[in-house]
Order: structure tokens, then C-alpha cells, then sequence
């Protein structure tokens, strides 16, 4: 039997998930290069501009206790890559920015890359279709590949095998993958091999994934090498079933899940990490229709006609795909600019869930006491966390104001306990 293992460690807070990194990665050294100057590509999900505590993105506060564990370890030459959504890339908007990832990484003195417009390589896809991968990910010394947990209305769930979508080069190729999702998924995989794995379940998303779920608190991480062991332990621990996972279905039919794997992980005693199995990712009557493995290649022909491109450039036609559920995401162009973070004094209760929530390791209820902290890089997620409303936004709102309609009470709610109550990764 081929020897398979993974780490499930808590985390509710910077704090908490470096000491899980600091305790958990000694037993992953032998995937880190032996160069310290080797280069090292960290690879988060930036799907969208809705930011980590919605469950769709890489959390911030991995992502900095992650560099700083590098940087602290000596490796020097390390990058954040990432190609976002392709919806975004077309419209113009800056994801990367949005999420405050380029101020976090500048932070440790680590560039933040956007893939979709790097040199690419060609990789072989289904049918004799090759597609661009960015040669830095295909060249990095290691991959660190850092998936967000999330049901996914396409995919089943995306984790580790579905994060890999975000090295392609550009909205060309990433449509590319769709013409055959499961299987290119698994392609692509087998191009890059990232050497480790860390699953963000800090907030985790269930439902309608990737963009258009609930988030799920869980405050843990998950660690390891196979992307194919740690994909079917993380649908256990989602209560999800694997089969219903189309890329591990597809792995599964080419014999990369073996059934000694499979009772491996069977024989875990893995929690369910929501206290009860994810909701599933089910989606509206039109876009299950269209959808469907059977009809998708219709509506993606539909899709790349230079009409329905147009069409789907313009502010109606892009509410009508939204409301229909044909489209995830709201491509909001205005965007957001923060004047100031104030504190009420009154709202406030000295909780300490905002200190919990800052991937700078900031008190922000002192900072926006004070008026601003240098460190402070304006990601907001005090603001958007704080289940009594006591830091305030000032400023525009821009994009921000939809994550906020769709988000505010389901983010606030995740917190909304005393702090004797919440943050189980704060003590573990």
C-alpha cells in the first residue's frame, strides 16, 4: 500500500494559522528546494473580488502567516501568482488589487504576479487541444497551492485539482479548460504538480460556489502532497460525496484514486468540519439546464460568438445573466476608495474578534481609534467581520458595495458569538 497522509490543523486567526504552519510543514521539508534562492510561486484562489470571509477567496491571513514562515525559513526568491477569473480579466478589473493581496505580500518584500499575463507553455488538453500555462508556475523550483474550500456549481467542489485553472494565461485559454472541464482539470494537474498543499477552511463556502455560496465558518487548514488524497479527504470533512466531484471522478476513471486511497481516507476519523454535511451547489432551473455536462458545450459555442460577447459586455445583459444564474459574479467597474476606518466607542465591546480577523496581526479597533496604522493595508475584513458594526467605513464604496449587499449579514453572522464562545482555531 502506497503510504498517503495529510494534516488537518485549526485556525481562526493569523496567529493560530502560523502556529500551524510553523508546526505542520517541518513534516512537508523534503518538497521545499534545498537552494534557499530557489523559486517558490504561491498560488492562492482570487476567483473574485469578494474577499475571503465570503468563503470565495484565499484568506489573507494565510497567505501573510505563509510568507512570513518562508521569508523567517530564509527562501528568498518566492511569488504570489495568480490568473483571476476570466469575467474580470476581460472587464478590466484588477482582483489582485481589489483584495489587498499585492499590499499584504509587499509586506515580506514578495511581487504579486498576475498569471494572465505572463509567458506561457503549451500543455497538452483533451482532444488534441493544447492550452498556455504560465511558465513561472511550470518552472517554479516548488508550487505552494493554497485552494479555498467551496462547493462549486460546475465543478462539484473546488479544492486543490480546480485552483490549478488559475496558472493559465489569459481568458483564451481558461476557456479552453471548459470544453472539457473534468478532464482538463486533471490535465493540467498532471502538467504542474504542485509539491504541497495548504486548503484554506478558515471560511469555507458552501452552496451555490464559487461566487454565489454561504460561508461556513470552520477555522481550519489542510495540509499535504497528493492534490487527489487531499480533494477526497476534504469532501469527507464537507460531508460532500467525491463522486459528485467531477474532477476526482474523472482522476478516479484514469486510476490516479486508487481504492487504497480511497480506504484511506474512509479509515480517517475526519469531523465534519460545519458540525453537518455542506449544502449543495445547486443552481436555478436555466442555468442547471444550461449547464449540464450534456448541453455546456452548446452554450459555450453560444457563448464565444462575437455577439453574445458584446451582449455580454453591457451593464443589462450582464444583470439579466446574473439574476438567471447564468453568471456568478457582478463585474462592478467603480471602485472603492477608503478615506478612513473609525471606531464607535459605544458599538464596540472589546470582543477581540477584529484582532482574530486581521491578517496584519493589527488590534484594529485601536487602529481605527487612532485614525490609521501604517501597517494597516486596507482589507477591510474588521470592518466586514465585526458583528456589532463598530468599525465604520468611510470613504466610497464602489465595488464593495455588492459584497456588502449580498455578504454583510451572513459575514457578521459568522462572529456574531461572545468571544468565549467563537474563534475554536484562537486557542487550538
Amino acid at each position: 500500500m502506497t503510504a498517503y497522509r495529510l494534516h488537518l490543523r485549526r485556525a481562526g486567526s493569523l496567529a493560530a494559522a502560523r502556529r500551524a504552519l510553523e508546526e505542520t510543514l517541518p513534516a512537508y521539508g523534503h518538497v521545499f528546494p534545498a537552494d534557499k534562492a530557489a523559486p517558490i510561486l504561491v498560488k492562492p484562489n482570487l476567483n473574485a473580488n469578494m474577499n475571503a470571509l465570503t468563503g470565495n477567496t484565499t484568506d489573507l491571513r494565510l497567505l501573510s502567516a505563509l510568507l512570513g514562515v518562508l521569508r523567517d525559513a530564509g527562501y528568498g526568491d518566492l511569488t504570489v501568482g495568480e490568473g483571476t477569473n476570466s469575467g474580470f480579466y476581460r472587464n478590466n478589473i484588477g482582483v489582485i488589487g481589489r483584495l489587498a493581496v499585492d499590499r499584504a505580500a509587499a509586506r515580506f518584500g514578495v511581487p504579486v504576479v498576475d498569471l494572465n499575463h505572463a509567458p506561457g507553455r503549451a500543455v497538452p488538453f483533451e482532444n488534441g487541444v493544447t492550452a498556455q500555462v504560465a511558465a513561472q508556475a511550470l518552472d517554479a523550483a516548488l508550487v505552494i497551492n493554497l485552494p479555498k474550500l467551496k462547493t462549486h456549481f460546475e465543478a462539484g467542489m473546488s479544492v486543490c485539482l480546480k485552483n490549478l485553472m488559475g496558472c493559465l494565461v489569459g481568458q483564451e485559454n481558461k476557456k479552453k479548460t471548459h470544453q472539457s472541464l473534468a478532464a482538463n482539470i486533471v490535465n493540467l494537474n498532471a502538467a504542474l504538480r504542485p509539491g504541497l498543499h495548504i486548503v484554506d477552511a478558515m471560511v469555507a463556502m458552501e452552496g451555490l460556489g464559487p461566487t454565489r455560496g454561504t460561508p461556513v465558518r470552520c477555522d481550519a487548514l489542510v495540509f499535504g502532497e497528493n492534490p487527489y488524497l487531499i480533494d477526497l479527504a476534504c469532501a469527507k470533512l464537507a460531508g460532500f460525496p467525491a463522486d459528485a466531484v467531477r474532477p476526482l471522478a474523472q482522476a478516479r476513471k484514469r486510476g490516479l484514486v486508487p481504492p487504497d486511497m480511497i480506504a484511506f481516507v474512509d479509515a480517517l476519523d475526519l469531523p465534519l468540519l460545519a458540525g453537518r454535511p455542506f449544502a449543495p451547489p445547486k443552481a436555478g432551473p436555466i442555468a442547471s439546464f444550461v449547464h449540464s455536462p450534456k448541453r455546456q458545450k452548446y452554450f459555450l459555442a453560444v457563448r464565444n460568438l462575437a455577439l453574445f460577447r458584446y451582449l455580454a459586455g453591457t451593464d443589462w445583459f450582464g444583470a439579466l445573466l446574473f439574476k438567471t444564474g447564468l453568471r456568478q459574479d457582478v463585474f462592478c467597474r467603480n471602485e472603492m476608495r477608503l478615506d478612513a476606518l473609525r471606531l464607535d466607542r459605544e458599538a464596540c465591546d472589546a470582543c477581540g474578534i477584529c484582532q482574530d480577523l486581521c491578517p496584519m496581526g493589527l488590534d484594529p479597533a485601536a487602529v481605527a481609534a487612532a485614525g490609521g496604522h501604517a501597517d494597516c493595508i486596507g482589507c477591510l475584513y474588521c470592518f466586514l467581520g465585526c458583528p456589532r458594526e463598530a468599525i465604520t467605513f468611510h470613504g466610497e464604496q464602489g465595488f464593495l458595495a455588492e459584497q456588502i449587499r449580498q455578504y454583510d449579514t451572513l459575514v457578521r453572522a459568522l462572529y456574531g458569538q461572545e468571544r468565549g464562545e467563537m474563534g475554536r482555531g484562537r486557542e487550538e
